[in-house]
């Protein structure tokens, strides 16, 4: 009874909402003339003006004017009840429910045209629930206030298609060059499989996914009887001719990743035109694009991210052709780092003691049934930590990933900031996760930075056309990821892996600190490291993951680097490396000196079991005792016959028995037992062995 009750009133509320949202909408004509889309100025970190994007609109096609297999193929592909609807398909929405119910998984997307038409036109693209109640509201409120056909007329002219086109005839321009009205069925079909993911399946960006995704329309329109079956199969999209396009800066990478960012950082949504100020610096982003591009091998492709020590993105490459392919692989795609993982294995070793020096052993191992060789087949036996990481030694690794534990390790990741999977396996010490490039790059930002956490970012502030700020950024808190000794240790590490191992082609005239990652069969190469307060990522490899010839991350990844660096660096001072490893007191391995101290802090016991005080205090030049020790019994030591004998005052009196069993953690020396002399340090505790 209260659930029909409930129900009743909720459904008041509903019809309220859609009556007064369906009386406060504009007409037809006015909603005809409005113009969706946003124009965005995107500025360099100097001001200066990287790229202006705006919208793009062709001709307003009347919906006798749009070609029926446009419309067909829309409606297959994006909402095939569209005609029997009111606006919100409930039988889509059940099953988008009973499918995330019954194989536990996120609601798919279930938005008919109708409700993206309200959020095209009157919201923003915020997931926030109250964005999908109003988007439910105005849709209802459309279909209350127009046809089908006019709705279907409204969507067609106004739907991102991508690359700035708003609009079937924007779109058919763009990737075509010619107008809507001459669409035949093949480029339809592109068209509406736009929609799901504009920079998916770009035919620009990617000729396969784009063909993929058209065949994909072409089945739907088929399935529900749009298109005959006999004349589907004659259908070849790949024959389509695309318009050719002039290049484009790589720095649209950059501004790709960028600007999606803007529905998170102004949350409340904004229609007007804005400028967009970014961390981008045009000459380092002009350097890194000639180091990637000179640099790749061929069939290759090369990602580059760049740090300052803030955390603000210099640049970014995210390949070798933009145009071709503006597909981002330094923000996007996942690929194995290979011994460039080998940061977090020995920083998780130098957090459990290992120093740089401490000795180990490449040594054949096996672990778990798995045994990592070295890549020059060759065992060295005997080393140090510093020369195993220089010289990326395999078996090492292993040994102190299985030693610290391999959880450890991914855990030494995961704090760093990656943050893709991680498995913990053994040859996981060796890179077997995928990782992306710039979650790497701020790692070994981190570690230039003294071991505190860094965010990268790349938009400094937003304001309208006006000046009027909408959004500045605000430095992110620091944590503090491994003490001051363990980013000294692995700093240490790093600068020795470029001065003396595998990594020797990225120096650049100036400390650099650095490490090289190759994959199995050369798959990928990597070399990411710092100096003067930049960190820099480079990648390179194929995006089919086949091998490259040659391909080693000592190779044209870390020339890339320094290609890059030596520009980046220019008008920066040279900064030394902080490797002064303080260790905490748990860690050191106390030698006597440690111990006892400096021997002119000690007390000296006599035979007779005197107390003499240290030379610093009561023992000084001129007063008797011969400080060369050249005729006394050392330093500080009265002479051979006793003080009696060079009538000096008499010596201090002896210590109690207490007090010298426990100095020298035994009994008293007698005189059987001949002359000696037994040392204290003032203030010490106990020596070694000493009873307490």
């Amino acid at each position: 009874m209260a659930g029909g009750a409930l129900g009743i009133v909720a459904a008041i509320g509903i019809f309220t909402a859609v009556f007064f949202a369906a009386r406060e909408m504009p007409s037809y004509s006015a909603l005809m003339s409005s113009q969706t889309g946003q124009s965005i100025v995107v500025r360099a970190r100097d001001g200066s003006e990287i790229v202006a994007l705006g919208p793009s609109y062709g001709e307003w096609l009347r919906q006798d004017e749009i070609p029926d297999v446009m419309k067909q193929a829309m409606i297959s592909v994006e909402d095939h009840r569209f005609y029997s609807h009111f606006g919100l398909d409930p039988l889509g929405l059940g099953r988008a429910l009973w499918n995330a119910f019954s194989e536990d998984r996120q609601v798919s997307a279930t938005s008919t045209i109708t409700q993206q038409l309200a959020r095209n036109v009157f919201l923003n693209s915020n997931r926030t629930l109250d964005r999908k109640v109003n988007e439910a509201i105005l849709a209802m409120a459309l279909e209350w206030n127009f046809s089908k056909e006019q709705i279907l007329e409204l969507y067609l002219n106004k739907v991102y298609f991508g690359g700035g086109a708003y609009g079937i005839d924007s779109a058919s321009r763009r990737f075509f060059s010619h107008s809507a009205r001459e669409l035949t069925l093949e480029e339809a079909a592109i068209i509406a499989g736009l929609v799901k993911a504009p920079s998916r399946y770009s035919p620009t960006a990617d000729i396969d996914a784009a063909v993929s995704r058209a065949n994909v329309v072409v089945q739907q329109m088929v399935r529900y009887g749009d298109l005959d079956p006999a004349l589907a199969r004659e259908v070849d999209v790949t024959t389509v001719r695309l318009r050719a396009e002039s290049g484009q800066n790589s720095v649209r990478y950059f501004t790709d990743w960028v600007l999606p960012q803007l529905d998170l950082l102004l949350p409340n949504g904004t229609f007007e035109p804005i400028e967009v100020w970014t961390t981008i610096d045009t000459g380092m982003q002009a350097a890194a694009t000639a180091a990637i591009t000179s640099n790749v091998p061929g069939g290759a492709q090369g990602a580059l991210v760049s740090l300052d020590r803030d955390g603000a993105i210099l640049a970014m490459v995210g390949g070798t052709d933009y145009v071709a392919s503006n597909y981002n692989r330094a923000t996007t795609a996942m690929r194995q780092p290979g011994s460039a993982w080998k940061l977090f294995v020995y920083l998780a070793a130098l957090e459990a003691g290992y120093t740089p020096g401490s000795g180990v052993r490449d040594v054949p191992v096996t672990i778990n049934g798995w045994s990592p060789r070295n890549s020059n087949g060759r065992f060295t036996g005997d080393i140090d930590v510093r020369s195993a990481f220089a010289y990326s030694v395999n078996t090492v690794a292993a040994q102190l990933g299985n030693e610290v534990g391999f959880s450890n390790v991914a855990n030494m990741a995961r704090r760093f900031g990656i943050t893709s999977d991680i498995n913990t396996q053994p040859a996981m010490v060796l890179g077997s996760s995928e990782v992306r490039v710039i979650d790497m790059t701020r790692a070994f930002a981190a570690v230039a930075a003294r071991g505190q956490s860094i965010e990268p970012y790349g938009i400094v502030r937003v304001t309208t056309a006006d000046g009027e700020e909408l959004y500045r950024h605000k430095e992110a808190r620091a944590y503090t990821l491994v003490p001051d000794y363990v980013a000294a240790g692995i700093t240490d590490l790093l600068q020795t892996a470029v001065n003396t191992g595998t990594g020797r082609a990225a120096q650049i005239g100036r400390p650099v600190a650095g490490k090289t990652g190759t994959t199995t069969s050369n798959k990928d190469g990597w070399f990411v490291g710092f100096s003067s307060g930049i960190t820099t990522g480079v990648w390179m490899g194929r995006d089919d993951n086949a091998a490259v010839a040659g391909l080693q991350g000592g190779t044209a990844p870390a020339r890339a680097f320094a290609a890059y660096m030596r520009y980046a660096v220019r008008d920066r001072p040279v900064e030394e490396f902080d490797t002064d490893l303080q260790l905490p007191e748990w860690q050191l391995e106390p030698d006597d000196e440690y111990y006892y101290g400096d021997p002119g802090d000690y007390y000296y016991i006599d035979e007779q079991g005197n107390l003499v005080e240290p030379a610093g205090q009561g023992s000084r030049s001129g007063s008797g005792f011969d400080v060369d020790g050249e005729r006394g019994g050392g330093p500080g030591l009265p002479p051979r016959g006793g003080v009696e004998s060079m009538g000096l005052p008499d010596p201090p009196p002896a210590a109690t028995d207490d007090f010298l069993e426990q100095a020298t953690g035994g009994a008293l020396p007698s005189a059987r037992q001949g002359p000696g002399n037994v040392n204290v340090r003032r203030g010490a505790d106990p020596p070694r062995g000493a009873a307490p």
